[in-house]
């Protein structure tokens, strides 16, 4: 059992190393348990090669150190990993590897958290705090919804957390499902390697735009003024068969915590009908699927851009701070700290954004505890 002076930080994601950083500008000491064997596990092993950040730089950079000037406006996968590395050597962190979280429970008792963690052979270790930072974020787990007739289909079928480019699709058809930045930049990225990529939905961010409108005006007018600007600037997408939400992006962001989509180039492509979009399958076959129009089309491989989701429920016990999807039950700005020392980053389901405003008021509400605890 290993007694911890400072908070317990888990997860070595943006989200960790934001607030192990701004507690180190507080002299607050730290641990923080990461269940893979490095930082920023899912940026650097589950996402595709041509991602780049879908929000303007300065909506993305953690606290305390700005993006290197030369970087572009969109900074590319690469350039954001050799941002997190500098980052971490900056601010001397150390994460523990290979420490993966299975069970984290407050103990009234001694009013302290136990967390277990296991080793990579197998091997159990307790950790002791006043303190915990849950800092896993809610893309931990990849989201595969359940298709009818999936176990029929022969070919293919990943998420695009398994998907790097499209060498291996050239001349094959595949159907990508999932509406996001991730569907769209996939579907660009199959077409560039010579695939033939079906798509279902799309949408526009204009999140810079946004952001200076919200200042003035309420979420449902700028919302109007962003769909207006959009039909505009794009036309009738629906033509294509690209359906529009009934809300505005920004109400949907706050609903759910899925974000505009920023078009790169597949909407040409959709639009001269060299990426298709289709209407939702019904079932699989064991050379494609049915549609909900009735219609059947086949393909060689499938690809859920669907998306991930929070895996807190599975290990964060007795514990009624999140809901049982793993999402906090309170909205932003208020979800950042719950009771006997639980504190949250990066579940405000607003990215970077969020997650860097959560560790800037979790590390100061620690320090101000740390600074009136006795023998410390």
């Amino acid at each position: 059992m290993s007694f911890i002076e400072g908070p317990i930080i888990i997860g070595a994601g943006p989200s960790g190393l934001a607030i192990a950083a701004s507690l180190t500008g507080l002299s607050v000491p730290y641990i923080i348990l990461e269940r893979s064997t490095g930082i920023a596990d899912l940026w650097r092993n589950h996402t595709y090669d041509r991602l780049s950040l879908h929000l303007p730089k300065q909506f993305c950079e953690l606290p305390h150190l700005p993006f290197p000037p030369n970087f572009p406006i969109y900074p590319s996968k690469s350039q954001f990993l050799q941002y997190l590395e500098t980052y971490t050597s900056h601010f001397s962190i150390t994460p523990h590897f290979s420490k993966n979280v299975i069970e984290a429970r407050f103990d009234s008792s001694s009013s302290v958290w136990r967390v277990k963690a296991k080793n990579s052979n197998g091997g159990v270790v307790v950790y002791v705090s006043k303190w915990i930072v849950v800092a896993t974020g809610e893309n931990a787990e990849p989201v595969v919804p359940i298709v009818k007739g999936r176990e029929r289909f022969k070919g293919d079928v990943l998420h695009s957390g398994e998907y790097r480019n499209g060498d291996r699709y050239k001349g094959k058809k595949v159907l990508v499902i999932g509406c996001g930045n991730s569907g769209m930049e996939i579907c660009l990225d199959l077409f560039d390697h010579g695939a033939l990529p079906l798509l279902d939905m799309f949408g526009v961010s204009t999140f810079d735009l946004a952001v200076k409108l919200l200042k003035g005006l309420p979420v449902k007018l700028v919302d109007q003024f962003l769909v207006l600007a959009s039909k505009m600037i794009l036309g009738d997408a629906e033509k294509y068969g690209l359906r529009r939400p009934k809300v505005g992006p920004l109400e949907i962001k706050n609903i759910t915590g899925k974000s505009p989509v920023l078009d790169v180039g597949a909407l040409s492509l959709i639009k001269s009908g060299k990426i298709k979009v289709v209407p939702e399958v019904e079932t699989f076959t064991t050379n494609g699927g049915r549609f909900i129009d009735g219609n059947e089309i086949t393909f060689d491989s499938i690809l859920f851009a669907t998306g991930y989701r929070s895996n807190v429920p599975l290990w964060l016990k007795n514990c009624d701070f999140f809901t049982g999807d793993g999402k906090l039950k309170n909205a932003f700005p208020y979800g950042w700290k719950g009771e006997n020392g639980l504190y949250t980053v990066g579940f405000t389901g607003k990215g970077l954004y969020g997650a860097s405003s959560d560790a800037l008021k979790v590390a100061q509400d620690i320090a101000q505890i740390w600074s009136k605890t006795p023998n410390k």
